[in-house]
């Protein structure tokens, strides 16, 4: 029998309510609050719980706090990772980001989706008397070399292609192609990031 987990990572109708779901939820909510109480000066601390709410996460990532996730399990991070303050991930199905990816203050992944007509969405009585409710998802993948500036939310289905740069305030709600300046409330490519946008950086810091 497939499980209410299964249905929901397929991005099928599920229960929510589901014991399994609930208490993969309450650990990540635990460990959220854990980080969030932690100050950036515990290095150790919070390296130790971010571990362990984003098992899938590359090298030198780095979350600013306040973080809120549903699960963590089902998000997949790339290397050298920044979010700012205020970062949201609601995975209830895959989230994938790339490598070097920077998230401004009050960036928002969300997956879930919840049916249209209140006759499917509204809470339901199961047989025991507890309450449920039926909803789904679908998965988000942001590419390598994005950013992603503040206030910018991302809805279920969306492909942000490599090297974008999505405005302050943006709502994406469809993909977006590689190497695009895109931004609005919904979110459109503005114009390509080329050659021209090149800046002279300056030399006073030794590279390697």
């Amino acid at each position: 029998m497939t499980t209410e987990l299964e249905h929901m990572i397929a991005g099928e109708l599920y229960n929510a309510a589901d014991p399994q779901l609930s208490a993969m939820r309450d650990r990540a909510h635990a460990l959220c609050e854990d980080y969030n109480r932690s100050v950036e000066a515990d290095v150790q601390l919070r390296s130790r719980i971010q571990s362990a709410l984003l098992p899938h996460m590359g090298a030198n990532g780095y979350i600013a706090g306040p973080v809120y996730l549903d699960y963590g399990d089902f998000v997949t991070i790339g290397e050298d990772f920044y979010a700012n303050f205020d970062l949201t991930i609601l995975d209830v199905c895959p989230v994938t980001i790339g490598d070097k990816v920077m998230f401004g203050p009050h960036t928002s992944i969300v997956t879930p989706i919840h049916p249209m007509r209140w006759q499917d969405r509204n809470i339901r009585k199961a047989a025991d008397g507890s309450d449920f409710d039926y909803e789904y998802g679908a998965p988000i993948t942001i590419g390598d070399n994005c950013w992603l500036a503040t206030n910018v939310t991302v809805t279920g289905g969306v492909t942000i292609g490599e090297g974008c740069v999505i405005g302050a305030g943006s709502m994406v709600t469809h993909n977006i192609p590689a190497n695009s300046f895109a931004a609005g409330v919904p979110c459109k490519v503005i114009r390509p990031i080329t050659e021209d946008d090149a800046m002279s950086m300056p030399h006073r810091v030794p590279e390697r």
